[in-house]
């Protein structure tokens, strides 16, 4: 059995790597002209559901190396004035698995086969059932099954269901990344928290690795070569629904907006990285209808369900595609029904992908009152 997974974000080298594992053949195929051509998110949580799914995606052999790599999560979800003040509570306090999507990213890039600058323009299945896709600046390539994981604007779903189209929730939020020094120490307690002010929230998430990536990859797996990253504090400033940006900088766009803010987090994204800073729109995709029937083509992440990041579940509910997808057509009743497995993954994933969607929405407007909903 061959697949075709088009997309190289976490989901979809996830499932790659996860059919690697049973002994499916998977080229992946990215847009992107390399693999680190675009920015592509910092600090993220792990739910129980989401480390349990890439760890099983995953061969054993790495396991050590990706508990050393994570750190766990622990915060109050406090509400915070801009003088570091609390004012409220978001609720009750988060846990789970912090990992860096960029080293998380690298790890399951290793030994997969990656074809970049590979912009789908196009399928169609063939006579035999089989699947072609065909790409702008490469030959076509046919497999059992095309998985479109390539993300919000998905060129595979274009095709498949194009009912199925982004909803602009007008809420755009700027993000970035600062070393993590000694200097910001007297913010741990807004890890996990929300500062609220001037019409926008100020949202910090400490990232602490058990070992450098580098060195942990070194030590624990020598085939795995790691981004030499060190311990950071990922910001994300969510700004008023269609706010003019006054076409200023990612990190002056922040500033400007924290004016007689407490010193240490305005000296916070001062001392940002501007190279890896960058302004966001928060796009939602509802699965609404099941396409007519299924077929070797199918979705997975946020082809499908992409949801806002104030729930907290988007990469959670792509790595459970990935598991889910690679359990079903891994087992030896998926490979002889292949079209069966597929229809088992989607009723499954549509069920709890349109609920991922909705319950990220209802906690939007705690960050964004003013965001189109529907």
């Amino acid at each position: 059995m061959r697949v075709s997974v088009v997309g190289a974000g976490l989901g979809g080298l996830a499932l790659a790597q996860g059919l690697r594992g049973a002994g499916i053949e998977a080229e992946v195929f990215e847009r992107d002209p390399g693999i680190g051509a675009r920015f592509q998110g910092y600090r993220l949580v792990l739910d129980p559901d989401g480390f349990q799914a890439v760890r099983a995606c995953l061969p054993t052999r790495w396991h050590p190396l990706l508990d050393e790599i994570v750190m766990d999560a622990a915060a109050e979800q406090l509400i915070l004035d801009p003088q570091l003040k609390e004012i409220g509570r978001l609720g009750a306090g988060r846990t789970g698995i912090v990992v860096d999507r960029q080293v998380l990213r690298h790890l399951l890039l290793t030994g997969l086969t990656v074809h970049t600058d590979a912009a789908l323009t196009g399928y169609h299945v063939l006579a035999d059932g089989k699947v072609q896709a065909r790409f702008a600046h490469r030959a076509p390539a046919t497999a059992d099954l095309l998985v479109g994981a390539d993300g919000v604007n998905s060129a595979v779903r274009q095709v498949l269901s194009p009912q199925t189209t982004p909803l602009d929730t007008g809420v755009r939020f700027v993000i970035g990344r600062t070393p993590l020094t000694d200097e910001f120490a007297g913010l741990s307690k807004a890890y996990g928290s929300k500062i609220t002010g001037d019409g926008v929230s100020l949202l910090l998430g400490a990232m602490r690795f058990r070992t450098p990536p580098k060195q942990a990859a070194e030590q624990l797996a020598p085939e795995v070569t790691l981004p030499d990253i060190g311990d950071y504090v990922r910001w994300a400033m969510i700004l008023p629904p269609n706010g003019s940006l006054e076409d200023l900088t990612a990190q002056d766009t922040v500033l400007s907006r924290m004016e007689g803010w407490h010193p240490q987090l305005r000296a916070l994204i001062e001392q940002a990285d501007p190279d890896n800073s960058t302004l966001l729109s928060i796009r939602v995709v509802q699965p609404g209808e099941r396409w007519a029937a299924s077929g070797p083509v199918t979705l997975l992440g946020d082809a499908i369900h992409a949801t806002s990041p104030t729930g907290g579940n988007g990469a959670n509910t792509a790595l459970r595609d990935a598991d889910l997808l690679r359990r079903l057509i891994g087992a030896d009743e998926g490979r002889r029904d292949l079209l069966g497995a597929v229809d088992a993954y989607e009723r499954q994933m549509f069920e709890y992908g349109t609920e991922a969607v909705r319950s990220s929405l209802e906690k939007l407007p705690a960050f964004a009152p003013e965001a189109k909903l529907s």
